[in-house]
């Protein structure tokens, strides 16, 4: 399995590498800079586009604690200029959900052992 993912992955990090390599020289050139503000534009409609299906499919109330925090600690880092890794929002909010994840499926058990 560790080489089918090294198959996998090892391409794409190579092709992504050289173009790392030139990336500068390449943005140099006018129309590709233009280009890339478009890609911007259109990168913020497809990200805000996930989070409202997201958004949609939310219905625990600590899903909606985590999200109102999350986007609280955002706004506020943002405003205030604190520097914070968007890797520690996404750690964060992945052993939250874990957390919850395991606690709903404790909860789940105990009802099923209180019903034998």
């Amino acid at each position: 399995s560790a080489f089918c993912t090294l198959g996998v992955v090892l391409p794409s990090f190579v092709i992504i590498y050289i173009i790392s390599l030139f990336f500068d020289a390449f943005l140099a050139i006018s129309w590709v800079a233009s280009a890339f503000r478009g890609i911007q534009a259109c990168v913020v409609f497809l990200i805000f586009n996930a989070g409202v299906k997201m958004l949609k499919k939310i219905k625990r109330p600590l899903d909606i604690a985590v999200m109102a925090a999350t986007i609280l600690c955002v706004v506020l880092f943002s405003v205030f200029a604190i520097k914070f890794s968007t890797i520690f929002y996404i750690l964060i909010g992945a052993v939250i959900g874990l957390a919850s994840y395991f606690i709903a499926r404790l909860k789940k058990k105990e009802k099923e052992e209180s019903v034998k």
